[in-house]
């Protein structure tokens, strides 16, 4: 078997060993599937993590037109103004059968910082986020003061860079792009993110500079510190927290929200082992209504989730459980991160709020039962031992496996006892399948037609009562056989 502690040291089967992998091929022919759809399923969920590409550049230059571009559908938000914002900033894409993440830096309100100081912020951060960078370049109007300044940060950093001349629409605009050859960055490549003209070529010039992994594999060194992200809204004391763990005051506390701005990186031994936590700037909700900081803020808390392999989100209890709070627990679900839920300012709690929180928790935790939680007070270290078993059963539960056979085995018994609902005539039915990944755990179930939304949920929901999974997201695929009669 393949070493299962770690991303990244699967092999080409993905999760499964050589003997399950044959057992699992002969089985998929005798039902049907053809051998390269399977392989290629297996590989989509067995890959660890993706390298990651950030779009940078100035305001209104088409970042996230071109974002929605390389994605193949519209995601990031666009409008005719500079400064237009979404929640979400990063995503997955795939060009060439490559796989890999888009960070767009497209949104920070730039009339706070000053434009200078804006770029620059969002820039930094797609260089510390990033294993290579597309620098967006209006060819229209050329290279500006700003564009200069982003590119010396970037040739400071050292990362790969592929330079896109945007808003070239047409041959009579090439010449335009050439100029941006004064950049310094090598050869401007045109592109009309708009009409989609260049991307092609430009994607190819990126996977070229992009790595097959990110530089960082977490979890690569044996016995190295596990990275633990710390996440939560303004003001929920994650750096009262992280004080307290480390026994000193080493992080700005301050009674005003939003104190901290940059992800603060702590060595800390806790519970007789050393960890690495990640204090980040507390996310707001309306991201576009933020100043510049705050935008930067909530991105640099994306890339610590992309770095970190468990997440402790804060939630403080003094409060009702707030829309924010929900979306920074779907922001670390959907990152697939191990994940552990803090209830901070234990210590102020009363019987009466006692009773409004649990009935919070049971409404709006509903989608994550299976976190492991914990009640604590950073302020006077109430219950701080019992933080890291939470944070050590997460981390089991995302590397943990369930072998093919004995998956199998479970999957028979539940569509026996709970065969999927008939529809039009039909019964789909769940064949045979595995766990191709883990970090966290991607099941592929192979079918005989489609599932629906409302079983799967109560696959994944029987997954967890057979198996555990305490602590970790679970991701099932399905792959329904073509309609191409048995193969024998």
């Amino acid at each position: 078997m393949t070493d299962q502690n770690h991303p990244g040291t699967a092999d080409a089967h993905g999760a499964l060993g050589d003997a399950e992998y044959a057992e699992f091929m002969e089985l998929a022919a005798e039902e049907g599937f053809d051998a390269e759809e399977v392989d290629s399923e297996l590989a989509a969920a067995a890959s660890g993590p993706l390298p990651v590409l950030a779009v940078v550049g100035r305001p209104n230059v088409g970042k996230s037109t071109l974002v929605n571009r390389i994605l193949g559908r519209r995601e990031a938000v666009v409008e005719d103004r500079p400064g237009v914002t979404r929640d979400r900033v990063t995503y997955e894409a795939e060009w060439a059968g490559r796989r890999f993440k888009v960070v767009d830096t497209g949104g920070w309100e730039q009339d706070v910082l000053g434009i200078q100081a804006s770029v620059a912020a969002q820039a930094e951060f797609a260089i510390e986020a990033a294993d290579a960078v597309v620098l967006v370049v209006d060819a229209t109007v050329g290279a500006t003061d700003t564009d200069d300044a982003v590119v010396k940060l970037l040739r400071r950093a050292g990362k790969p860079v592929v330079l896109c001349a945007n808003k070239v629409d047409g041959p009579s605009m090439e010449a335009e792009a050439a100029y941006l050859w004064s950049l310094g960055l090598g050869e401007p490549h045109p592109v009309s993110a708009l009409h989609g003209r260049g991307t092609g070529d430009m994607l190819d010039a990126v996977l070229e500079v992009l790595p097959d992994a990110p530089r960082e594999t977490f979890g690569a060194t044996v016995g190295g510190p596990r990275r633990i992200a710390l996440i939560g809204r303004p003001n929920v004391g994650k750096s009262s927290l992280l004080n307290k763990v480390a026994g000193e005051e080493r992080v700005v506390v301050d009674e005003k929200a939003g104190t901290t701005r940059d992800p603060v990186d702590e060595l800390i031994d806790l519970g007789g082992k050393t960890w690495r936590f990640v204090d980040t700037a507390g996310i707001r909700r309306r991201v576009h209504l933020q100043d510049g900081a705050d935008y930067y803020a909530s991105l640099r808390t994306a890339a610590a989730l992309e770095k970190a392999e468990a997440a402790v989100v804060l939630i403080d209890i003094s409060e009702p459980i707030s829309v924010q709070d929900t979306r920074i627990i779907t922001m670390a679900v959907d990152a697939g991160r191990a994940l552990v839920i803090a209830y901070n300012k234990w210590d102020v709690m009363d019987d009466e709020r006692r009773f409004y929180l649990e009935r919070e928790i049971e409404q709006e935790l509903v989608q994550v039962q299976w976190a492991p939680r914990v009640n604590i007070s950073a302020r006077t270290g109430r219950h701080m031992e019992k933080l890291v078993p939470a944070i050590e059963t997460a981390l089991a539960s995302w590397e943990s496996r369930v072998p093919t056979g004995k998956l199998n085995g479970f999957l028979g018994q539940l569509v026996a006892s709970h065969p999927h609902p008939v529809r039009g005539g039909k019964q789909p039915r769940i064949l045979f399948g595995t766990q191709a990944g883990t970090c966290p755990p991607r099941f592929v179930l192979f079918a005989s037609g489609f599932l629906e939304a409302g079983y799967r949920r109560f696959i994944e929901r029987r997954l967890r009562e057979e198996f555990g999974f305490e602590g970790t997201p679970i991701q099932v695929s399905v792959r329904v056989r073509e309609k191409r009669g048995r193969k024998k």
